[in-house]
């Protein structure tokens, strides 16, 4: 696994949060430059809504929500035929990897502090950004990503 682009990963949405990005819009556009970047930026609206455990419900991380759409990418399927255990078995996968790792998937477990108080933003910034090395971490030792020269290929097929 190569700890530079885990590094950057985790660098990047921490930065994007501290631009001013939520915690799902900071994923997204960190794994949409690394990864994905014939996605178009403007995509990022439909991770928005996911900030503050959506929308400020306190339920599901958006970095969380984020990273699933993410491996989505890699896993999921695009016909109704086609198996989707595989996107099942990863996003599960995932989640409980997220789950071990921070105690909890909910914002307002997570982040119990008021919302946009100093004290919330400096606790999502860690988040969003363990979040995005979390993930880059597991699209690497899934075999997702094959990191070589600063660059990642991605499999054969690729939003094809």
């Amino acid at each position: 696994m190569s700890n530079d682009i885990v590094t950057e990963a985790r660098n990047k949405a921490g930065n994007n949060f501290k631009k001013g990005y939520n915690c799902a819009e900071s994923i997204f556009l960190t794994f949409r430059e690394l990864v994905a970047p014939e996605l178009d930026t403007k995509l990022v609206r439909m991770v928005t809504g996911f900030g503050g455990g959506l929308g400020h419900a306190g339920c599901i991380c958006g970095a969380l929500n984020s990273a699933e759409m993410i491996i989505g990418l890699f896993t999921g399927r695009t016909g109704s035929r086609e198996d989707r255990e595989p996107g099942y078995n990863a996003a599960r996968e995932f989640h409980d990897l997220f789950q071990e790792h921070f105690g909890g998937t909910c914002c307002r477990v997570l982040n119990p502090h008021p919302f946009d108080t100093p004290e919330h933003l400096k606790n999502c910034i860690k988040i969003t950004g363990t979040t995005g090395k979390l993930l880059m971490e597991y699209l690497i030792e899934k075999n997702l990503l094959k990191p070589g020269n600063n660059i990642l290929t991605t499999q054969p097929g690729f939003l094809a």
